[in-house]
C-alpha cells in the first residue's frame, strides 16, 4: 500500500512538471533587465518608469526581454553598477558620465571607465539651493556657518554643490556644516529646523521641492554666483534659471540664475545592440507618450535628447540615430 501511494505520487509530480514545462520555458525565455534611477522623490524614478511602460511590450514581443525600474543611491553608484554589470542601464547625470569615461573625480584611482555607452538625454536638471527665509540666507554666499545638506555619497548633486560651493569661495568640509542626506530626507530636515538649506540637482517640478515649499517654515530658491566660471571650467554644465512659478507657496518672485546638467540614460558596450534600438527607437517615435508621463518631460524634443552624450554612443542607438540622419555632436561612438 505504501509502495502504491509513493508511485502515485510520483506521477502526479511528473505529470504536473510535464504540464508545466511550458510555462517555465516562456519564463525562462523572458529576461529581465533592471534600470537603475534613483530617489523615489525625484524625477529618475518616474522617467525610468515612463521610460519601461512605453517599451516593455515591443521590447517583451520582440526580444522577450523586461525592463524592471529600481530606486538607487544615484548616479556613481549607477555608473559603477553598470561598469560591474549589476544594471543593464540607468539614468545618470551627463557630469558624472563625462568624469567616469575621463577617468576624473570619483574615478581618479580607477582611471577611464571605456565600458560606459550612452543611449540619449531625457531632461534638464537644475542645481537648486532651497533656503528657510528665516535663517536669513539669500544667496549662497551666505551658507557660511549654516547647517547645509549637499547630498549623499554617490550621488551626482553632491559634486554639484560642491561646484557651486567652491565657485562662490565657501569650503564644503570647513566652512559649513555638511549633511550628507539623501534628497528626500531634506525637506523634511528643513520644515523641523535640523538644517538651514539644501542643494538638489533636479528637474522641475520636482515632488522634494514642493514639499519643501508647502510646509510652516517659509523657503526661497537662493541665487548662486561665479556661474559664469562654472561654465567656463567645466564642459558638461549648461545655465539654466529655476522655473519658481512651478512652485507657488515658495517666497521666491523673479529670475533665479543657476547651472545644470542633461539626465542620460546609459547602458554597458556590451549591452545587445537589437535591444539597445529598440529603446532608442521606441522612446523617440513615441515622444509625445513619454511627455505625459511628467511635467519636466512636457518640452522634451528630439534635438534635446540627442545633447548631453559625454559618453560614446552605443552601437544600438548609433544606428537608430544614423537612420534617421540625426546630426551627432561626436559621430564616431560605437
Amino acid at each position: 500500500m505504501k509502495r502504491q501511494l509513493i508511485f502515485i505520487l510520483i506521477m502526479f509530480v511528473t505529470a504536473t512538471g510535464i504540464a508545466c514545462l511550458p510555462c517555465f520555458a516562456a519564463y525562462k525565455r523572458t529576461v529581465f533587465y533592471p534600470m537603475g534611477t534613483g530617489d523615489v522623490t525625484g524625477l529618475y524614478y518616474p522617467v525610468g518608469g515612463a521610460v519601461t511602460r512605453i517599451v516593455n511590450s515591443t521590447l517583451r514581443t520582440k526580444h522577450r526581454v523586461r525592463l524592471s525600474v529600481l530606486s538607487t543611491d544615484g548616479s556613481v553608484s549607477n555608473i559603477n553598477e553598470v561598469i560591474n554589470g549589476e544594471l543593464a542601464f540607468a539614468v545618470v547625470q551627463s557630469d558624472r558620465q563625462y568624469q567616469a569615461v575621463n577617468g576624473i573625480e570619483d574615478w581618479k584611482e580607477k582611471g577611464p571607465q571605456k565600458d560606459i555607452r550612452a543611449m540619449f538625454s531625457i531632461h534638464p536638471e537644475t542645481v537648486t539651493l532651497v533656503v528657510a527665509v528665516n535663517s536669513g540666507i539669500k544667496s549662497i554666499l551666505d551658507l557660511k556657518g549654516k547647517k547645509v545638506n549637499i547630498g549623499n555619497i554617490g550621488s551626482g548633486q553632491r559634486q554639484n554643490s560642491i561646484d557651486a560651493l567652491t565657485a562662490a569661495g565657501i569650503n564644503y568640509q570647513k566652512d559649513i556644516s555638511a549633511y550628507s542626506k539623501k534628497a528626500s530626507k531634506a525637506p523634511r530636515l528643513l520644515q523641523n529646523n535640523t538644517i538651514d538649506a539644501f542643494f538638489y540637482t533636479v528637474g522641475h517640478p520636482s515632488g522634494a521641492i514642493k514639499e519643501a515649499t508647502t510646509g510652516k517654515r517659509k523657503v526661497r530658491f537662493a541665487p548662486l554666483t561665479n556661474i559664469e566660471t562654472i561654465l567656463d571650467k567645466y564642459p558638461y554644465y549648461t545655465q539654466y534659471d529655476i522655473p519658481y512659478k512651478l512652485y507657488p507657496h515658495v517666497v521666491t518672485r523673479s529670475r533665479v540664475k543657476s547651472f545644470g546638467v542633461k539626465g542620460t540614460l546609459i547602458t554597458h558596450k556590451s549591452m545587445r545592440p537589437d535591444v539597445v534600438y529598440t529603446i532608442t527607437k521606441e522612446v523617440f517615435e513615441r515622444l509625445a507618450e513619454i511627455r505625459k508621463q511628467h511635467p519636466a518631460l512636457e518640452s522634451l524634443t528630439q534635438e534635446k535628447m540627442l545633447e548631453g552624450l559625454s559618453a560614446p554612443i552605443h552601437r544600438g542607438a548609433l544606428r537608430y540615430f544614423k537612420e534617421k540622419g540625426f546630426v551627432l555632436e561626436k559621430n564616431n561612438q560605437n
